[in-house]
């Protein structure tokens, strides 16, 4: 591309965002979202070459209240076993579940997790309940929301390439997160054993 061409590109784009009508500008505005204040850290993880599913156990083994769990695809062994060790201590630990995943998946570790005394729910009300999400202390001084691409299973850790946010000490972010945990579960219906 020439250089006067990239010259009047950013003229171009001005130009478009002046002649745009107000109404289009007014429905963007309709669209639900959540922002929050940035607080706190966040901690970036790329599998396979970082440690994702043992920073998620770590977080988990430190979780004092309550880890609230939107999975998709749930196939590790550790992470299984940490959710039920944190129940095993008192920590109020609860699933809220893919309903196409729990029947077609031989290797899923969500009937490991509710034999083990784990509550899980099943949200069959969408296509894909395509949510990766861990809400831990919610409403502590230190809450933690586990997000990103990775499900919890053994693929994502070790074969594909993936990412995985911890954010930690966001409140907002925290209760956003715990909004849209509770309205899931509102709507799902518990594992059937």
């Amino acid at each position: 591309m020439k250089k006067s061409s990239l010259r009047i590109l950013p003229l171009l784009s001005l130009a478009l965002l002046f002649t745009t009508s107000a109404p289009a500008f007014e429905q963007a505005q309709d669209i639900r979202s959540h922002a929050a204040a940035v607080s706190g850290t966040v901690q970036v993880l790329f599998t396979p070459e970082d440690d994702a599913a043992g920073q998620i156990v770590q977080t988990i083994e430190h979780a004092q209240k309550q880890v609230l769990v939107q999975t998709f695809s749930f196939t590790s062994r550790e992470i299984a076993q940490a959710l039920i060790s944190a129940k095993q201590r008192g920590v109020d630990v609860r699933i809220v579940t893919d309903a196409e995943q729990v029947r077609k998946m031989e290797r899923s570790k969500v009937p490991t997790v509710a034999e083990g005394g784990v509550p899980v729910f099943v949200d069959s009300q969408h296509d894909s309940a395509h949510n990766k999400v861990m809400v831990i202390d919610a409403g502590s001084a230190n809450p933690v929301v586990i997000t990103g691409s990775f499900n919890f299973t053994h693929a994502a850790q070790f074969k594909n390439a993936e990412n995985l946010l911890i954010f930690r000490g966001n409140r907002e972010l925290t209760a956003a997160y715990l909004e849209n945990w509770r309205r899931h579960r509102e709507h799902s219906l518990p594992l059937a054993k």
